[in-house]
């Protein structure tokens, strides 16, 4: 599915949706078109387009595809299931950090937004002053620090780890080091730049504990650097 933004979709420009099945890609993007979670078949011709891409395993690598044309690649992740799936949904963005450093010099890194999904899914603890949407940052943030930590290190100590490969792959995916020599991942060490996270919901309204946004769809933040980046 492309949506099309602004007007006249220029080389280089492409904001490619990707993450692991069920993460709320599509919902996005439908709320984005329709301000609300219908299904989306319209493409707008409007300068940016957003690609979204099939989080199943056999179709997942096809941003691949999109990447000599991408400004950003935003990762999707259900904040709500991701204490469940957190290493199915670290496999996936190692192989979108392996595709990043794997670009030629000469090309221009594309950004990496991480978005913790359905923010307002989590129940606030009632000693913690936190917003939902941070509260589904940390865990995110928390969580794929863990897992792809645990990738790196089999991969170093030459220790499979169950789910490293799919479909047959081997287990000599890259893309995991870090600055700090010999130091835990880290996502703020991550030697292939800048990685920016950002709690979304689309649930229209007010999110868990009266969280409220600039159109009560969850998605103000990531609007706002979807036009600071454009």
């Amino acid at each position: 599915v492309t949506l099309y933004w602004r007007k006249s979709a220029s080389r280089g420009n492409a904001l490619l949706l990707v993450g692991p099945p069920d993460g709320g890609k599509t919902a996005i993007l439908s709320t984005l078109v329709y301000k609300e979670t219908l299904p989306t078949h319209t493409s707008l011709q409007i300068n940016s387009s957003i690609v979204d891409i099939p989080g199943h395993p056999r179709v997942r690598d096809q941003f691949q595809e999109h990447l000599q044309d991408a400004k950003a690649l935003i990762f999707v992740v259900d904040a709500s299931t991701v204490s469940r799936n957190g290493a199915a949904v670290a496999e996936h963005l190692h192989h979108v950090l392996h595709a990043l450093t794997s670009l030629p010099p000469s090309q221009t890194l594309p950004r990496l937004m991480i978005l913790a999904h359905k923010s307002d899914l989590l129940k606030a603890s009632a000693s913690s002053a936190t917003t939902p949407s941070v509260q589904a940052i940390n865990r995110v943030k928390t969580i794929l620090e863990r897992e792809l930590e645990r990738r790196r290190a089999s991969q170093a100590g030459g220790v499979g780890v169950e789910g490293l490969g799919a479909e047959g792959e081997g287990s000599d995916l890259g893309g995991l080091e870090c600055s700090s020599s010999g130091g835990a991942f880290r996502f703020a060490e991550w030697e292939g730049g800048d990685v920016e996270f950002l709690g979304t919901f689309v649930k229209v309204g007010t999110g868990t504990d009266g969280e409220k946004t600039g159109d009560g769809d969850g998605l103000e933040a990531f609007r706002e650097w979807m036009d600071e980046i454009s």
